[in-house]
């Protein structure tokens, strides 16, 4: 199959070329140390492939919200130690001021890291000054930050127009896994579909319903298309405005002959708090002063048996209010059932955002997924259909 986008296979020679790379380095910090450095890692593929061919490899990333104003508190400086750290290798800061020059001392396969794109006030507004000034530093460009791929800024959309550009390792697995999923996927094809509220998923859910056989909703969202149903969801977190939405979506789903999942049995407590006191009960049996925080073990089997007859799976949020003990049972019993059928090689699993990489480390099967995607935005607008600046600036 022909890509519709280039990949570093088709960049030729590479020694002493420099190369701009977008990557995604927004990682969170606490007392000064990178906390958690997934981001990091993800750009070890990248970024070390075009080092070992001789490129000169020039590092874009944002940090943070500076809003075009220069802060010390947002520099990537901090950064250069801990990133070279990850990829065990040397890792050179520039700042922006005289950052010609200094690009002009390094090396074939030396490795810096600009300063924050986003001390640049035309950065997220794509001003084509700032995208001069970014570009004469480089011959080609690379984006590998599918994460801020929703966004058309300077650096991950405008270098892409004025740079040969192409997808790096990162970015072209997550568009190659985001092909298997919904771009032309094996059916049957299931999504899940949890959170909190159905108002933060309509245009994902709109967008389904056209596009997969079976939708499982879960979360505090099945709530309001419970009640639009008619079922009475006590003191649930319910988006009672919202029914008559959640039944147009319904209908719509009749209508593309796509089954939608709702929970039949339900965990409910009279205080959302760790470990109260629970019971399962048929959602029709949910009391006045009753929540209902997690799917029923009825309703999970049911929907592994869904699953077992899929051969392609997309995930975004949780079942339930797994951050808080027992809630997190229905959503780490199907997540496990996901991956044991993913690891059969019977189904394409692809996950995304940041509650659903969360719920799936802490059901231990993060891993076993065919791919799960550490963006959020760009991952839920990707889910909406939505065209993505980055990704169409690479098609171009």
């Amino acid at each position: 199959m022909t890509k519709a986008f280039k990949t570093l296979d088709d960049i030729g020679e590479l020694h002493g070329r420099r190369v701009l790379v977008r990557e995604d380095l927004n990682v969170p910090m606490a007392d000064g140390q990178v906390s958690d450095d997934t981001r990091l890692r993800a750009t070890i593929a990248t970024v070390t492939e075009l080092a070992d061919k001789g490129a000169i490899v020039l590092i874009l990333a944002h940090f943070g919200r500076p809003k075009g104003v220069p802060n010390p508190e947002m520099s990537l400086a901090m950064l250069a130690r801990p990133y070279g750290a990850v990829l065990g290798r040397e890792v050179r800061y520039i700042d922006w001021e005289g950052d010609a020059a200094a690009v002009a001392t390094m090396q074939p396969g030396d490795i810096a890291i600009l300063e924050n794109t986003r001390f640049f006030g035309g950065e997220e507004k794509n001003d084509p000054a700032v995208v001069e000034r970014f570009a004469k530093l480089g011959d080609l460009y690379v984006n590998d930050a599918f994460s801020a791929a929703h966004r058309a800024h300077a650096s991950t959309e405008g270098l892409a127009r004025v740079l040969p550009a192409y997808a790096g390792r990162a970015m072209e697995a997550e568009l190659d896994a985001l092909e298997k999923a919904l771009g032309a996927p094996e059916h049957p094809v299931a999504a899940v579909v949890g959170g909190a509220k159905v108002s933060t998923k309509l245009a994902v859910l709109k967008h389904l319903v056209g596009k997969v056989d079976h939708l499982i909703i879960g979360g505090g969202m099945a709530n309001t298309f419970l009640a639009a149903r008619g079922v009475d969801v006590g003191k649930s977190l319910c988006e009672h405005d919202l029914t008559d939405t959640a039944e147009e979506i319904l209908e719509a789903a009749d209508r593309a002959n796509c089954t939608v999942h709702l929970p039949y049995d339900v965990v409910v407590a009279t205080e959302f708090k760790p470990n109260p006191a629970t019971r399962t009960v048929n959602v029709h049996e949910v009391a006045a002063d009753e929540m209902i925080l997690d799917l029923g073990p009825n309703a999970v089997e049911a929907l592994g048996d869904v699953l077992k007859n899929c051969r392609t799976l997309v995930w975004n949020g949780p079942l339930g209010a797994f951050e808080t003990p027992p809630f997190d049972t229905a959503t780490v019993s199907l997540a496990k059932t996901a991956a044991a059928l993913t690891q059969d090689g019977s189904l394409v699993s692809v996950a995304g955002g940041g509650d659903t990489v969360a719920a799936l480390n802490q059901a231990g099967v993060g891993g076993k997924f065919t791919f799960v995607s550490t963006a959020g935005g760009a991952f839920l607008e990707w889910m909406e259909g939505r065209e993505l600046p980055g990704v169409a600036a690479l098609r171009a």
